[in-house]
């Protein structure tokens, strides 16, 4: 038997990069997957995957900051997969600049992504959660559920440059405390993961202006080679992570054995600090 056989997990953007490489593993190992990306394609492809792997997967395509979709995500979850075990908050992007250059929204559109979506699915799921904890426990059955909310060692420590994302992913780690307090009662324990630098399309080495379209806005991507080169430097490990890695991270908080963890935030980041 694997190691999540027979749990139900919500993975927001997860059609690319990290958020893909957690879906599958957590679908590796046994749970259902309700797979979530801005466009179709992508969140079909890693459902495909699952699918093919043997797993079983849905997609819930659409952006985690439009109206009632963490109503719609969540439902998703309890109507086509009959539960709710797993919450990983992974969607996201950066759009970076100087405290004097950033405009409102740049500032607003960051936290929405990062801070309030998060904020709304969890809200989203309180009345399914407390449920299924009070009919656990009239019969006497201890069933833990897992959240895991992804941050970044921007949001630890602060990054120039950063001051819209790194405000989010502080904001995170103080979401991921109270909702531990709040959810103990419930058996279910919320922690959280900061990634230092991974290998995804956000971070690729490029001395080019190269961007992406994420809900109608050219966003900047990737790293000058030379600061690239230096980050990697600074990391014991001496180069940055794999979107499997990183995925690695998050799995053992969804697993049995973290039942007795709660509140926790710990570094994906390859030694770094």
């Amino acid at each position: 038997m694997t190691a999540l056989q027979n749990k139900v997990a919500l993975v927001s953007g997860s059609g690319r990069g990290i958020g893909r490489e957690i879906a599958l593993k957590l679908a590796a190992e046994g749970a259902a997957v309700v797979v979530n990306d801005l466009d179709p394609e992508p969140a079909g492809q890693t459902v495909a995957d699952i699918v093919a792997a043997g797993g079983k997967a849905v997609a819930c395509v659409g952006s985690v900051t439009e109206e009632g979709f963490a109503d719609r995500f969540v439902n998703t979850a309890i109507e086509q997969l009959g539960g709710l075990d797993i919450i990983v908050n992974n969607a996201g992007y950066t759009w970076d600049n100087v405290i004097q250059k950033m405009s409102d929204e740049q500032w607003s559109a960051i936290l929405e992504v990062h801070l309030t979506a998060p904020f709304r699915i969890l809200r989203a799921a309180a009345p399914y959660l407390r449920e299924q904890a009070k009919k656990e426990a009239e019969q006497g059955r201890a069933v833990f559920r897992k959240v895991v909310n992804i941050s970044s060692t921007s949001g630890v420590m602060g990054n120039a440059g950063q001051v819209n994302y790194a405000s989010a992913k502080a904001g995170i780690v103080g979401l991921t405390k109270a909702m531990a307090k709040e959810w103990g009662r419930y058996k279910v324990n919320v922690n959280c993961v900061a990634f230092a630098l991974i290998n995804t399309r956000l971070t690729q080495a490029t001395d080019q202006r190269t961007t992406v379209n994420i809900e109608n806005r050219e966003i900047p991507v990737g790293v000058k080679a030379a600061n690239l080169k230096a980050a990697e430097a600074s990391i014991p490990l001496g180069r940055a992570g794999s979107a499997a890695e990183a995925a690695g991270a998050v799995y053992l908080f969804c697993l049995p054995e973290s039942n007795y963890i709660s509140g926790q935030s710990i570094i994906c980041g390859g030694g770094r600090p």
